[in-house]
């Protein structure tokens, strides 16, 4: 079968490998789709310390399951999430399941970018694969993650109906935490993005003002406009850009909160006047991944109507395009989200 992966030597590959089978407790799925993340294209250029595996966004159809396997059949529609927690540790007996320690070393094999992947025991187990219901297409699927990533991250830091939220960074995760606030009951969603395709995006999702952020007086007018001049309730940093981070810091209200979304650039500091943070009391909360509980959340927002995905996916590619996937989901201009499709794809 065909895997895309990274190369050993630096860049992408496709390459010829065995299909993978199930061992007890185990589950192969056939995959349809598996959208490209940032924290993917980071990867490519170096730029992440996790595991070098590529594609965690991935649905498809179970082809095998392993003995003692009861949760799904062959067949069946579904959405796999790549990591689980032990549930055992201080970490996780505090509630902060997604930064336990064993976290990112479970994970799908080969990686989603792969014709068939094995889900592993422990995944299995945990309940990481979601039935797909026939309403929900192959491309709403693959934006399951980014968007339970966006829920996860509305839970921690206090989100509530009414509050004022601003943006910096309206690529796909920043264009789906917008929608999830909107569709949540923010009272006032704005943002700021270089891409007018992605500006025009996040309106017709409803955001209520975008700006290009290199007007930084057009974004402080903004947020004075909508909030009576006392700053967001929170302020939201949805790209790794260092510019994105002095951009949003300011923006919060006294007593507000600043979220930290978007994986950083390794290396990156927090270059803030310190003082003013502390003076106006703004907590700095960063978030990372989603929980089997928001992911199922996010899907049943998706069923009732509440959540609108349907024009996020701008491109397919299959997997011995890979390497044309990865340039597009690089340039904001051309694409919004990018998904790699396999052979489940075209059975709907």
């Amino acid at each position: 079968m065909k895997v895309g992966r990274l190369a050993a030597g630096g860049g992408l590959e496709v390459a010829e490998v065995e299909r993978p089978t199930p061992s007890a407790g185990e589950v192969v799925v056939a995959l349809a789709a598996c959208g490209i993340c940032g924290t993917d294209l980071e990867k490519l250029r170096g730029n992440y310390r996790t595991a070098g595996k590529i594609g965690h966004e991935p649905t498809g159809r179970v082809a095998e399951v392993g003995e003692g396997v009861r949760s799904v059949a062959v067949g069946d529609r579904v959405f796999v999430h790549h990591h689980v927690p032990c549930f055992a540790c201080p970490v996780c007996r505090r509630g902060d399941t997604t930064f336990c320690p064993s976290y990112a070393s479970s994970n799908i094999d080969p990686g989603g970018f792969a014709e068939w992947f094995r889900v592993p025991e422990e995944n299995v187990r945990k309940g990481a694969i979601l039935a797909l219901p026939p309403s929900v297409s192959w491309d709403v699927g693959a934006l399951l993650e980014p968007a339970g990533c966006g829920l996860t991250a509305l839970r921690r830091v206090g989100f509530h109906a009414g509050d004022s939220v601003f943006i910096a960074g309206l690529g796909p995760v920043g264009l789906l935490y917008a929608r999830l606030a909107h569709a949540l009951g923010a009272g006032w969603v704005g943002g700021a993005e270089l891409s007018p395709l992605r500006r025009a995006a996040a309106e017709r999702g409803g955001v209520d003002v975008t700006v290009d952020p290199r007007e930084t007086e057009d974004v402080e007018r903004a947020v004075a406009a909508a909030t009576g001049g006392v700053g967001v309730d929170l302020a939201v940093v949805a790209t790794g850009a260092p510019s994105a981070v002095a951009l949003a810091t300011p923006l919060p209200r006294r007593g507000g909160t600043l979220n930290l979304f978007g994986l950083p650039e390794s290396g990156s500091r927090l270059d803030t006047d310190l003082q003013q943070l502390y003076l106006r009391g703004v907590r700095v909360i960063p978030t990372y991944a989603t929980t089997e509980r928001d992911l199922a959340d996010v899907l049943a927002l998706v069923r009732s109507g509440r959540l609108e995905l349907n024009d996020l996916v701008t491109h397919r590619v299959p997997i011995p395009s890979l390497g044309e996937g990865f340039r597009l989901a690089a340039r904001p201009e051309e694409a919004l989200k990018v998904v790699v499709t396999g052979p489940a794809f075209g059975v709907a």
